[in-house]
């Protein structure tokens, strides 16, 4: 039987790559889903500095599971064309990374509008994402956010029946924040499912180590173990970490709730240490 494949969004521990490969080798895991690295966006970073990080990655012997981009994390109604420029240097940027995924999204939704009014727009624009990303030998991996079209299970799905080609990240806490109750987000899309990120939240949105929250994680992780899974990303939001503003949209705030952490190294050990309890 396979191992487990846990990484992490290791900036949440430090901003700078030396420190991340730290965090990663101090809590045991096989490598990273970069999001930000030496303070710049992984959709920013240039090929030549891809290539350090690759360089620094092998040394440690660590992988690049997946890019955690923030491709299709703008609003339905925003200029597409330059975003579809991104995509294609991110892709590149994976490619040197040998990372074979790409978390992204589907798009705001204005706030107080119906997400169904906007549908034809988020497939259209999500075809286009794909095709780009054909034969590139990297897979675009769709994440449930708030606020997005795809932020409750049913619109999930219909992306998923949509676009067999696309893979899905579930994330409990995002769903919970929506007011989707997770085992029946994970029973409508478990067979779409490519890799988990272990965060937990309390019915109100505040996010807790995995398994104090109503997320239902000791439930879903055995079900992904039982059909084979065995890959996830720990993504901690314990304590405000560099760049948590600049992942949420104007107006929004992530409800950290009690098990906030003195440094950043302290609450991702803490939220590494969920996971092996519950594993």
């Amino acid at each position: 039987m396979k191992p487990w494949l846990i990484h992490a969004f290791a900036d949440e521990a430090d901003s700078m790559i030396d420190g991340q490969i730290a965090a990663m080798k101090r809590n045991h895991l096989r490598g990273l889903e970069i999001r930000t690295v030496d303070g710049q966006g992984v959709a920013d970073i240039s090929i030549e500095k891809a290539k350090e990080v690759r360089q620094k990655l092998d040394d440690a012997g660590l992988v690049t599971w997946s890019i955690g981009s923030p491709i299709g994390k703008i609003g339905i109604e925003d200029p597409f064309e330059p975003h579809i420029e991104k995509l294609k240097h991110v892709l590149e940027v994976a490619q040197e990374l040998a990372a074979v995924r790409i978390r992204m999204f589907s798009f705001y939704i204005p706030q107080g509008e119906e997400a169904a009014r906007y549908q034809s727009a988020v497939f259209d624009r999500m075809g286009m994402m794909l095709q780009t990303a054909h034969g590139s030998g990297v897979a675009l991996c769709h994440e449930n956010e708030k606020g997005i079209y795809g932020d409750i299970a049913v619109r999930c799905k219909e992306l998923h029946d949509a676009f067999p080609e696309l893979y899905g990240i579930f994330d409990p806490a995002n769903f919970i924040q929506c007011g989707q109750e997770t085992m029946e987000a994970w029973r409508l899309l478990k067979q779409h499912i490519d890799y988990l990120h272990i965060k937990d939240a309390q019915p109100d949105g505040a996010v807790v180590p995995a398994g104090k929250g109503v997320g239902h994680l000791r439930e879903i992780i055995a079900e992904y173990f039982a059909m084979g899974g065995r890959a996830m990303t720990v993504e901690p939001h314990l304590k405000v970490f560099d760049g948590l503003k600049a992942l949420e949209r104007e107006g929004e705030k992530t409800q950290l709730g009690l098990y906030v952490y003195e440094t950043n190294d302290q609450a991702f050990d803490a939220a590494c240490d969920a996971l092996q309890i519950l594993l």
